[in-house]
């Protein structure tokens, strides 16, 4: 198993000094990875529901560090880790310009990118960035997707599509990483199920807040939808990697009960769960270590470390 871990982009870590301190510790602790998320702005009347939370409120309160830029920065601190986005919102950035950033930062980082996408759930910020249309954003990230690839392949290229077109170009250099960046669809709706078969290079869900509960049958019967559907599209399912996301609340005893979330409890549990998902074909698990303060951030990374990592890999 890989285990990866969250950089901050809100809040009282999301410094310069939280995020160095963050990002040097894991990997000095071997995580092989860390997960960006994405927001660019926050507009103050919103109408939108957040959909990882039972509440519908956005946890900011409208900071929000940019991705790219943070990846870019990160890198440059660190040496093998890797950087997820996770998930990087297609319609938000125009596709030419993103492409470029993106293949930038793969080479200039040695080829430690990937790309984790979605499509978007904050109808404000589409408005505010004057984004592509919303409704019709599944759609358009498709079409972003391929435009990616084909500025990812030798030149020159062009594209004439439903919502964007260039005539030829080159977009030079191509990233490290060949055919590209690993592509992974973040989500947990068959849209996305259906983008990663098409498209992409690993499935990235959230699956253990009250609204996203991807409990071992759940999570089995939606991989078994995904093959079908990889299958389907002509494609190996043994390529799809499986990238699962979990909210950890570790405790000193175990927690009791059939109503017990995965990834909470003691140790030993979590060594279970981890087990428990490795049979169903997750490869990489990233959590979520922040807390109130950073010393308090980077102990939790520590006993994951020391009482999980030795027994699971």
């Amino acid at each position: 198993m890989r285990y990866g871990f969250s950089l901050p982009v809100r809040g009282s870590l999301a410094d310069h000094d939280g995020i160095v301190s963050i990002a040097q510790h894991g990997e000095r602790l071997g995580f092989t990875s860390a997960t960006i998320a994405d927001h660019i702005v926050f507009p103050t009347a919103v109408a939108s529901k957040y959909p990882y939370d039972a509440s519908g409120n956005h946890p900011s309160t409208g900071d929000a560090i940019e991705p790219l830029s943070l990846m870019a920065f990160a890198a440059g601190r660190t040496t093998t880790l890797r950087f997820v986005t996770s998930v990087l919102i297609l319609p938000h950035r125009n596709p030419v310009l993103a492409a470029k950033m993106i293949a930038t930062i793969d080479v200039l980082s040695k080829g430690r990118v990937t790309l984790g996408v979605g499509v978007g759930w904050l109808r404000e910020e589409f408005a505010a960035l004057d984004a592509a249309d919303f409704d019709r954003r599944g759609a358009v990230s498709d079409e972003y997707l391929a435009i990616y690839k084909k500025l990812w392949s030798p030149g020159p290229v062009e594209h004439h599509g439903t919502y964007y077109s260039f005539g030829p170009l080159r977009c030079e250099p191509l990233p490290v990483q060949r055919p590209h960046p690993p592509i992974w669809v973040g989500g947990h709706s068959k849209a996305a199920l259906r983008r990663t078969a098409r498209f992409a290079d690993g499935w990235h869900p959230l699956g253990t807040v009250a609204t996203a509960e991807l409990r071992p049958p759940e999570f089995s019967a939606m991989r078994d939808d995904l093959k079908r559907m990889t299958e389907a599209e002509g494609r190996d399912y043994a390529d799809i990697t499986i990238a699962f996301v979990a909210r950890l609340h570790e405790t000193a005893q175990p927690i009791e009960g059939a109503g017990r979330m995965p990834f909470s409890g003691s140790a030993a549990q979590l060594i279970e769960d981890v087990e428990t998902y490795r049979k169903l074909g997750v490869s990489h698990l990233s959590f979520d270590f922040r807390a109130a303060t950073l010393g308090r951030t980077l102990e939790r990374m520590d006993w994951f470390a020391r009482e999980v990592m030795p027994h699971t890999t």
